[in-house]
């Protein structure tokens, strides 16, 4: 089984961007704890970053047929972006949406995913940890047939 994981604009910025909020924790952490747990249950774990909108949008393209998931945390795009939504349903890619802060506590256009309504789950608000606990449950969730691809 493979798994992407994708991640939105500004959170190559992670470990620096607002601690406060985000934590100390980088995406290279991220990225080599989700290798780790990938091993763990047997799974292929890939990993890709962009701050460009459209760039996403062809990472997608580019999982049709070559992934049976993804965690995805397209940041800010995961409030206004009906391309990356379009995109993910297209390739029928199931995939979990994953945030670090819990955007239900935040200001009030952080509150709106346009993702969560085609996806499997969204995890929201414990950290990095996060990432963890939405690739453990995609891989459930695939593994059990829940997968909508």
């Amino acid at each position: 089984m493979r798994i992407a994981v994708l991640n939105g604009p500004n959170l190559n910025l992670l470990g620096i961007r607002e601690p406060s909020l985000y934590g100390t924790t980088t995406l290279a952490d991220v990225e080599s704890r989700l290798m780790e747990v990938g091993r763990e249950l047997g799974v292929d774990v890939e990993c890709a970053q962009h701050n460009v909108e459209g760039r996403l949008v062809e990472i997608v393209h580019a999982m049709r047929g070559r992934v049976d998931g993804a965690v995805v945390n397209a940041g800010a795009y995961s409030h206004t972006s009906l391309a990356l939504r379009d995109a993910l349903t297209g390739v029928s890619v199931p995939f979990v949406e994953v945030h670090v802060t819990n955007v239900y506590a935040r200001e009030a256009e952080r509150r709106h995913s346009m993702l969560a309504s085609a996806a499997l789950g969204v995890v929201v608000g414990l950290g990095t940890h996060g990432y963890e606990l939405a690739l453990r449950g995609l891989v459930y969730a695939l593994n059990a047939g829940k997968g909508r691809a």
